[in-house]
């Protein structure tokens, strides 16, 4: 085996790998990565943090970082220290990424009424073999979800306007309301091009 010892580099192109399961950008792309320390030339520690406190998906990206990172030829122990502060936002990711996908821009890329509209879902919704959650669009296309996305998606019945969703799952998670309106806005844009909800 090789005795050279691993780099910061080598760590980041594996996290690169590394994609949240939300939203479709690796972890360091989205500025999730607060810092990569290598200790005695091969054990690594990384320092992450979540979009959200109620990211149901914690262990799932850990468990995603320490796999990828495992790959390094020699690399000796991975622990990843999940922290809050300073607080994940938009303005951490990178901007390209953050422009692909129209991040930043409070308002949704079609135009609506936060107050009127009524986004309701289309779709089915089933659950695979290995448990996966997945929810289909008409034309049968899968889109491997959580179940926070399911939540969300189930409470798109076509009664409730964006700022009731807001509102609720504010409450419901116990989010800021600011927070959560830039993310039901998001999570309902990625809805509605996946063509998963209709307004």
């Amino acid at each position: 085996m090789s005795k050279e010892s691993i780099t910061k580099d080598q760590v980041y192109l594996q996290l690169k790998k590394c994609m949240d399961p939300e939203i479709p950008v690796n972890v360091v792309d989205l500025g999730l990565i607060y810092g990569v320390e290598i200790k005695a030339e091969k054990d690594v520690d990384i320092k992450m943090t979540m979009t959200t406190r109620g990211c149901p998906l914690h262990n799932t990206m850990v468990s995603d970082v320490k796999k990828y990172v495992g790959k390094i030829n020699g690399i000796g122990s991975i622990n990843v220290e999940i922290v809050w502060d300073p607080p994940w936002s938009i303005d951490k990711m990178d901007p390209k990424a953050r422009e692909s996908l129209g991040f930043g821009k409070p308002k949704l890329r079609f135009q609506i009424d936060y107050e009127k509209a009524l986004p309701k879902k289309i779709g089915s919704f089933m659950k695979s073999d290995d448990g996966s959650l997945i929810l289909l669009n008409k034309d049968e296309k899968s889109f491997m979800v959580n179940d926070a996305i399911v939540q969300f998606w189930e409470s798109c019945d076509g009664t409730k306007t964006i700022n009731q969703l807001t509102d609720y799952f504010s409450e419901k998670l116990q989010i800021p309301r600011q927070q959560v309106e830039q993310e039901t806005v998001q999570l309902l844009e990625q809805l509605f091009d996946s063509q998963l909800i209709e307004v």
